[in-house]
């Protein structure tokens, strides 16, 4: 059993890639095949209506408070879009960045993405929101316009790390059981390190 336990899930994952790859799926469309894998897996290993049922409402048990965290995370995003919120800090931040320096104006690009990545935890979504002004902006600072995207990279990667808006961090911290508080002071001191390495290269960049 164990050995078809094995083959069924290497089979699930190579239909999951195909699917994603090939058919255009997404989560609606991996969940139902996983979910049939873990049917046949009760097949194959043999288990009974009643033991299936009870372990698989374990294995489901943890991931409840994740899904309402997901949830939680995706409603704030909607209403801070809905109700045009971030269009609005956007906005706001267009006068506050023309008309500066290379290096403060990086500097000051790099801190509002940060800003917009609490915001906006998707990384697709930040750039759809924020490219069509900030890489206008860049042309009249004299700012590269590919220095402006490696501002917005390096900040929403490092928000990435500790938004409570992204449905990543707070899950992962939800099934490992480990409370915000105590992961953000953790991990302050590696994010403030990485920051100052930021503004230091993306100063740098701006004075070439």
């Amino acid at each position: 059993p164990r050995t078809g336990v094995l083959q069924l899930c290497a089979a699930s994952v190579a239909v999951m890639i195909y699917g994603v790859a090939v058919l255009g799926w997404w989560m609606a469309e991996i969940s139902g095949v996983f979910l049939a894998a873990a049917i046949i897996v009760g097949v194959i290993t043999r288990m009974g209506e009643e033991a299936f049922t009870s372990t698989f409402i374990d294995g489901a048990r943890d991931l409840l408070g994740v899904a309402l965290i997901i949830g939680i995370a995706r409603g704030i995003v909607v209403v801070m879009d809905n109700g045009m919120i971030t269009h609005t800090i956007l906005h706001s931040a267009e006068s506050l960045v023309s008309g500066l320096s290379t290096t403060i104006f990086i500097n000051v690009t790099y801190w509002l993405e940060v800003l917009l990545s609490f915001l906006v935890p998707s990384s697709s979504g930040l750039a759809v929101l924020t490219m069509p002004i900030m890489a206008p902006l860049a042309d009249f600072a004299h700012v590269q316009r590919d220095l402006v995207v490696t501002a917005y990279q390096s900040a929403s990667g490092i928000v990435n790390l500790v938004t409570p808006t992204s449905a990543v961090v707070m899950g992962g911290l939800a099934i490992a059981r480990v409370p915000y508080v105590r992961y953000l002071k953790w991990v302050a001191p590696l994010l403030l390190i990485l920051t100052l390495l930021n503004m230091a290269v993306l100063s740098i960049g701006a004075m070439m």
